[in-house]
């Protein structure tokens, strides 16, 4: 944890775990990490992960479980309806949330389309810090617009602010007064925005946001996916909440929103999702919809052995050695690389480490997706698997150009106990070689390019011969090193 002192005073990551299992990773010539990526048509997502050494593209169902997760699944109770896992479960969201409503879904992206489908009507708008690419998808399918109002800070690569995931509070009053309370679904807070870096949200600013809702009749909504991060922030960036304990902080947000959601791939390190409500009348709703899309009322698409997992990696979510394990790194990581010169965002936020690929890849216009380019090239440099974050995730405008993304990032996620220092140490060095490479580097286009969430599975082609150019560099330089 943070409060541990090195005698030299370098700040080191200490892990607080073991490790007891390991699994196997294979680190590819490059000249093979070329031809992998030319195969998967210049597309992280797509590479096959017996071709990646270190997989950072999420933490999406890639952290590690526990001991006592993975005996917990032994006791699993399969029945259809009624199970006792359910009530395992539903019982650790209680205590840890306090809310009133549990409904079960197969993923986080499930939640989002039964709150849409329940709350968002033709010609409403959603208003949020930012955007996530599925949330801002099931809106739009019902319907509904979104409009972002992230603090100006949100935005900005560099700065100092600690938590750039606020929203702005002029920015969510004047929305209000020029849109209709009625016109507006719900208000939504992502902790942790994903796509501006990971960035955290205040107790500070969700108090001021309920209260603005609250006073207008508007439902709020948050998505508590990356809680954990969140909370690690708000006990180390915010005065007031020093002394106060994880399990506090949760039950106190709970008790500003209306609505819960979050993906258990994230949030609990297992796999799976849930809706928490207060209100029964929304809760009779969004019920209809469980057994019509996820599964039965004590299921909802999810195994009994994951629910099992589930209940007790929330637990384990309120225990400070947990939830800044990834902070910590992503920390560590960033400071690697800005030692080196490399652009990054700042500070420091959760999730991952976020490369400013628009600096790094400067003579690449965005039109020619920088980020995707950037991602490949990490790839055949060292077998590192990042996620682009950037104009490739957007989709396009209704006259077929492209949304410019406000920022264009390459993630580098950091799944919870499962990378060593060695390991972040490793994938700086080879973004460094990239740097000090960086126009070697050239834009790419879309060869086959999906209408919806185009960067899972689009395919898309080297604007020229840079990468086979970036592989011979790349062997000139480390020779027979991998």
């Amino acid at each position: 944890m943070s409060t541990v002192k090195f005698m030299s005073g370098e700040r080191v990551p200490l892990e607080m775990h073991k490790v007891r299992m390991v699994q196997r990773v294979n680190l590819l010539p490059v000249e093979e990490r070329l031809s992998a990526m030319k195969e998967a048509g210049f597309n992280t997502f797509l590479l096959k992960n017996r071709e990646v050494f270190l997989d950072m593209l999420t933490d999406s169902g890639v952290n590690a479980m526990s001991e006592n997760q993975m005996a917990a699944m032994l006791q699993a109770d399969d029945s259809y309806a009624g199970s006792e896992t359910f009530y395992r479960l539903e019982s650790a969201l209680s205590d840890m949330f306090g809310m009133k409503h549990f409904l079960p879904t197969h993923q986080g992206r499930a939640c989002e389309n039964i709150i849409a489908q329940t709350m968002v009507t033709p010609g409403s708008s959603v208003l949020m810090n930012y955007h996530f690419t599925t949330t801002q998808a099931h809106i739009t399918l019902n319907g509904g617009k979104i409009e972002e109002i992230v603090i100006d800070e949100g935005i900005k690569i560099t700065s100092t602010n600690p938590f750039k995931g606020n929203m702005d509070l002029d920015k969510l009053r004047g929305s209000i007064a020029r849109l209709g309370k009625d016109k507006i679904a719900f208000v939504r807070i992502e902790a942790g925005t994903n796509l501006i870096g990971g960035q955290p949200v205040s107790m500070e600013n969700m108090k001021a946001v309920s209260q603005i809702c609250r006073a207008e009749g508007i439902p709020l909504v948050y998505d508590a996916s990356l809680l954990a991060d969140n909370l690690y922030f708000i006990k180390t960036r915010e005065a007031e909440y020093k002394d106060t304990c994880p399990g506090d902080i949760t039950r106190e947000m709970a008790s500003l929103v209306d609505v819960l959601y979050f993906s258990a791939r994230k949030l609990g390190a297992s796999r799976g999702g849930g809706i928490l409500v207060n209100d029964d009348s929304i809760f009779l709703k969004m019920r209809e919809l469980i057994p019509l899309y996820e599964g039965f009322l004590t299921y909802g698409g999810m195994s009994v052995r994951e629910m099992e997992a589930l209940a007790v990696g929330l637990r384990e979510t309120l225990d400070m050695g947990v939830i800044s394990q990834t902070p910590i790194f992503v920390e560590a990581m960033c400071n690697e690389l800005i030692a080196k010169g490399i652009p990054v965002v700042t500070p420091p936020g959760g999730l991952g480490a976020h490369v400013d690929a628009m600096a790094f890849c400067d003579h690449i216009p965005q039109e020619q997706y920088p980020a995707g380019a950037l991602a490949a090239a990490l790839y055949i440099a060292s077998g590192a698997r990042g996620m682009e974050r950037g104009t490739l995730s957007e989709s396009r405008k209704p006259d077929g150009t492209d949304t410019l993304a406000s920022m264009e990032l390459v993630r580098l996620a950091f799944p919870k106990r499962v990378f060593t220092l060695s390991q972040v140490k490793y994938t700086a060095d080879r973004l460094g070689w990239l740097w000090e490479n960086r126009k070697l580097i050239g834009g790419l286009r879309f060869v086959e390019e999906p209408r919806v969430l185009r960067f899972f599975f689009g395919r898309l082609e080297a604007i020229g011969n840079w990468p086979n150019e970036l592989a011979e560099q790349f062997r000139k330089d480390f020779g027979d090193s991998l």
